[in-house]
């Protein structure tokens, strides 16, 4: 048999229906464009901080969706809720209170 130099590797599926949508649909509840934000990238293109740190509000909402707690508050842990991202969206999602309802949903209280 010829070896062509690479091999089978074990499958990444990723069963969605293991996650735990609580913490998500408390957000949604809560803030309901997180549901409208179309994941465009607009908001991340023209963030200050986001020049210097991974900073990202679609990736947070995609980890809240995807129950990555810890990524979730990494993804936006450097936000100075300077506004911008607002300015930009296309869906006119008030970001600054997706924000603020994000981290809400993973403080202690």
């Amino acid at each position: 048999m010829v070896d062509f130099g690479f091999g089978l590797v074990p499958s990444s599926r990723i069963n969605l229906d293991l996650f735990d949508r609580e913490k998500y649909e408390k957000l949604v509840a809560m803030e309901p464009d997180a549901k409208i934000c179309m994941a465009c990238g607009s908001c991340t293109a023209v963030c200050t901080a986001g020049q210097f740190t991974p900073t990202s509000l679609r990736e947070a909402i995609e980890d809240v969706f995807n129950a990555k707690d810890d990524k979730a508050l990494e993804a936006l842990k450097a936000c100075q809720l300077c506004g911008k991202c607002s300015m930009v969206c296309p869906r006119g999602i008030n970001t600054r209170h997706l924000i603020l309802s994000i981290t809400k949903v993973y403080s202690k209280k």
